[in-house]
């Protein structure tokens, strides 16, 4: 029995393999035998935001989710679907509403000049006869997120009402499986970080960017949403850290802004040079937590989708064992990983708020 489900896990995660690869390749499209395979542009491609999901090819036709994009122009809100570019990503298809032309290159959308029928370009690939209008549009990242929020929601929600109903706050069905996390964080960071007697109000927080950040990584792993990349968007992280951030800054005490801008227990020369470094340190803090959760989530992606190249590459399947082998293990590391920048990105931001409240030491 052992043995069958190892083989059901195997199994799957060789298919999970293969299908983000089926998908990746499925956006390229090469027009010809002859054209060549571009690996870098084919994995920008993919770990970058969309205007929709590209979810399989069927007869030469592909198969998506289109979303809303929504525009802020000189005339007012323009809003249509993704689906009005055909899946064209290289400023071919020019889409008309309200009286202006907009074109799509390279997932940024353009609106074309007065008089102007196509994209011109200059010898860098950067479009001359056409602007940038102010991009409100629900990306395939903006839309995971809200998917991210409603599945916490249902989770949460659903073990408070659990809690609710039994006796004695006895977890049962999803509360057993919520409860042990909700332990851990509390137990294992909120307290040792922060201390026993502050950390209750820091709690909600560190809860909530733990279990948004774990599920986020979820979701960038299952490729029949074709690996929404929100933790590998640099905005994202970037939010995250400017909250954490602001937290700390407000929560700072005494002694914490003393240790910044006049470091006690050392000289006065000293307490001068120290002090523009301690005021850079205050933001190369959530800068590192920001770099940290991006680079490590985008770097996992990029070494699957790398080592899935080198079957087209060499254009030999002799490869495909090796590069699927090398994906699956990756794959699975990039599974225990999802759990562990979770928990470095909140052990750090209590680690950071703890250093705010300490009480000064006689």
């Amino acid at each position: 029995m052992q043995i069958n489900i190892f083989r059901i896990f195997l199994l799957g995660l060789l298919l999970t393999v293969n299908l983000n690869g089926f998908a990746i390749t499925g956006e390229e499209n090469p027009t010809s035998e002859d054209e060549k395979f571009d690996p870098k542009e084919m994995i920008m491609h993919h770990v970058k935001d969309a205007h929709g999901f590209h979810l399989w090819d069927w007869k030469g036709h592909a198969v998506s989710l289109p979303l809303p994009i929504i525009l802020l122009t000189d005339n007012g809100i323009t809003t249509f679907m993704s689906s009005a570019f055909h899946h064209d990503d290289n400023g071919k298809v020019v889409v008309e509403k309200n009286g202006e032309k907009f074109v799509k290159y390279h997932e940024k959308i353009y609106q074309l000049n007065e008089g102007a029928t196509a994209v011109e370009f200059d010898e860098e690939h950067h479009p001359v006869n056409a602007s940038k209008p102010l991009n409100f549009s629900i990306t395939r990242n903006v839309f995971m997120m809200w998917v991210s929020v409603a599945v916490l929601l249902l989770i949460f929600v659903s073990a408070a009402r659990r809690y609710k109903k039994s006796e004695n706050y006895v977890p049962k069905g999803i509360a057993s499986f919520v409860e042990p996390l909700v332990v851990f964080v509390r137990d294992e960071i909120a307290k040792p970080m922060i201390g026993e007697h502050k950390y209750k109000r820091y709690m909600p927080y560190l809860l909530t960017i733990f279990f948004f950040i774990w599920i986020n990584n979820i979701f960038g792993l299952i490729p029949i949403v074709n690996g929404a990349n929100l933790s590998g968007n640099i905005a994202f992280t970037m939010t995250l850290a400017i909250f954490t951030f602001i937290i700390t800054t407000i929560s700072g005490n005494k002694n914490y802004w003393k240790h910044i801008f006049w470091m006690p227990g050392v000289p006065v020369p000293m307490k001068i040079f120290l002090m523009p470094i301690e005021i850079i340190g205050m933001f190369t803090k959530p800068i590192s937590l920001m770099i940290r959760l991006f680079a490590n989530i985008t770097a996992g992606h990029i070494i699957i989708l790398a080592l899935m190249s080198l079957i087209f590459i060499f254009k030999t399947v002799a490869v495909a064992p090796v590069s699927v082998a090398f994906s699956l293990f990756i794959t699975i590391i990039e599974i225990v990983v999802t759990a562990i920048q979770a928990y470095i990105f909140t052990i750090l931001s209590a680690l950071y708020f703890g250093m705010a409240t300490e009480e000064e030491h006689h």
